[in-house]
C-alpha cells in the first residue's frame, strides 16, 4: 500500500450524480468537502434525508479507487474523473477490502472510513447497464440488483459485491490535491468488513 496516491479529487455545490473535479479540495473536520452538497453534521443524500434527517452523516466523503475504470472499459464504458461522484479518486489501495474505521491520511488531512457505497439505479441512469460493473454475484457474474442498502444479500439471498467505492467521515481538516500519498492506518483489532450504506 506505500504507492497509494490520490488521482483526481472532485466536488459539486448542487445534488447531482456526477461531480466537477478541481485542482483542490479542502476537508472540513466533522462535515465533509468544503463546497460540496454533501457535507453537512447530519445525513445530506436526499434519499436518506426523506427517510430521517436527523441522521448523523456518515457520508461526507465518497472515495473510489481507479483500477474499477479500467474494468469499466472491458464493458465498452469510458469514465472520468468524478463521473461517479466521487470526492477522491484513489490508486493503488484496495478500498474495499479494508475494514470499517480505517484511516487515511493524504499528507494531513484525513478521513475515516465508515462503509461501502451502495450503487444504486442512478447509474444506469447515467450510462445505460453500468450497474453491471459495479455489482457483482460473489461468483463474479455482473448483477443489476443493488439489493437491499441495509446488508450484503441481493435478490434470492445471493451475496452481492459492492465495487462503486466506499464512504468516511472528515476527521482532519486540510487541502487535497492530486498527487498526495495515502497512508493507512488500521483500526484497532478485530476488524469488520465495510458494509452497504
Amino acid at each position: 500500500m506505500t504507492n497509494a496516491r490520490v488521482v483526481a479529487v472532485s466536488r459539486d455545490e448542487v445534488h447531482r450524480f456526477s461531480k466537477t473535479p478541481v485542482a483542490s479540495i479542502t476537508l472540513v473536520a466533522g462535515l465533509g468537502v468544503l463546497g460540496d452538497a454533501h457535507a453537512g453534521t447530519l445525513v445530506q443524500h436526499r434519499s436518506r434525508v426523506r427517510r430521517d434527517p436527523n441522521q448523523p452523516n456518515l457520508r461526507q466523503v465518497h472515495l473510489l479507487h481507479q483500477e474499477l475504470f479500467a474494468e469499466a472499459e472491458g464493458f465498452g464504458y469510458d469514465l472520468r474523473p468524478g463521473d461517479l461522484g466521487e470526492n477522491v479518486l484513489t490508486q493503488g489501495l484496495d478500498l474495499l477490502g479494508l475494514p470499517t474505521g480505517t484511516l487515511l491520511d493524504f499528507d494531513g488531512p484525513a478521513v475515516r472510513l465508515t462503509g461501502l457505497r451502495n450503487p444504486c439505479a442512478q447509474i444506469n441512469d447515467f450510462r445505460p447497464g453500468l450497474l453491471k460493473v459495479v455489482l457483482s454475484r460473489a461468483d463474479g457474474t455482473p448483477s443489476e440488483e443493488p439489493g437491499p442498502s441495509t446488508g450484503s444479500p441481493g435478490a434470492g439471498g445471493t451475496t452481492l459485491i459492492r465495487k462503486a467505492g466506499v464512504m468516511a467521515v472528515v476527521e482532519r481538516g486540510g487541502e487535497v490535491r492530486p498527487g498526495a500519498r495515502i497512508t493507512v492506518h488500521l483500526p484497532d483489532l478485530p476488524h469488520l468488513p465495510l458494509a452497504p450504506m
